[in-house]
């Protein structure tokens, strides 16, 4: 499995971002997609995650209501529509993939590199 991810880059506050998460391996291995960031002094958190069929997503408190998790499965593609941005949100964001029991089990197997993200006021 691989996960490359883009679309980051350095907006204002208020300003839009949509990240993209291109994947390539076995269709069961992509079973549950995420989106984490992580910030200098801070530990790795989960953003965003979303099932195979795209009908369950959830979101860590403070990105409900701006961020959407979306998923393109013919595409292999995985998304983050990220509006009205806060410097808070500034970060490198990380995509990552679990098969169904991983995914369930809260262990995400397959990791991106990071795309930064950088909002300033």
């Amino acid at each position: 499995v691989q996960l490359q991810a883009s679309g980051g880059g350095s907006v204002r506050t208020g300003d839009s971002l949509r990240l993209s998460c291109a994947a390539s391996g076995p269709a069961d291995s992509l079973y549950g997609m995420a989106w984490f960031r992580q910030s200098p002094g801070n530990e790795r958190e989960r953003v965003a995650w979303i099932n195979w069929s795209g009908g369950a997503a959830y979101y860590t408190n403070s990105v409900k209501g701006r961020f959407i998790i979306s998923r393109d499965n013919a595409a292999s593609t995985l998304y983050l529509q990220m509006n009205g941005l806060k410097p808070e949100d500034t970060a490198i964001y990380y995509c990552a993939a679990a098969p169904l029991d991983a995914y369930y089990g809260g262990t995400w197997q397959y990791w991106g590199q990071g795309t930064q993200v950088t909002v300033s006021s």
